[in-house]
């Protein structure tokens, strides 16, 4: 598995907002139904707080994790219109649109042994 991590800002006064969205229960349904599309990955959701900002570090565990991020957006269902106007909202993010530049690189890959 290769694993990809990304960076997302949340907009200033949205982040009890965002809390509420990770946690939404009665759309836990929807949310497996739309996981499965993606296949065997594993994603992880911090909270990453700054004086600057708060950013979501979102890391991808997947065969593509590129391609699982792109896939996001895909699809006209009531539970991915949903997720994607979410993320708009808290931070400001398309997920329907290819993010601006390349992807986040990875730098350094170390395991303690």
């Amino acid at each position: 598995m290769a694993l990809l991590a990304v960076a997302f800002p949340i907009l200033n006064g949205k982040k009890d907002q965002w809390r509420r969205f990770l946690a939404e229960q009665p759309r836990r349904a929807g949310y497996e139904a739309w996981s499965q599309r993606f296949g065997p990955n594993h994603w992880r959701v911090f909270l990453q707080q700054t004086p600057q900002m708060d950013l979501a570090l979102v890391t991808v565990e997947a065969p593509n994790p590129a391609q699982s991020f792109q896939q996001v957006g895909a699809g006209s269902d009531p539970f991915t219109q949903w997720f994607v106007q979410q993320v708009q909202d808290i931070h400001g993010v398309d997920m329907r649109q290819p993010p601006p530049g390349p992807l986040p690189e990875l730098v350094l890959d170390s395991q303690a042994r």
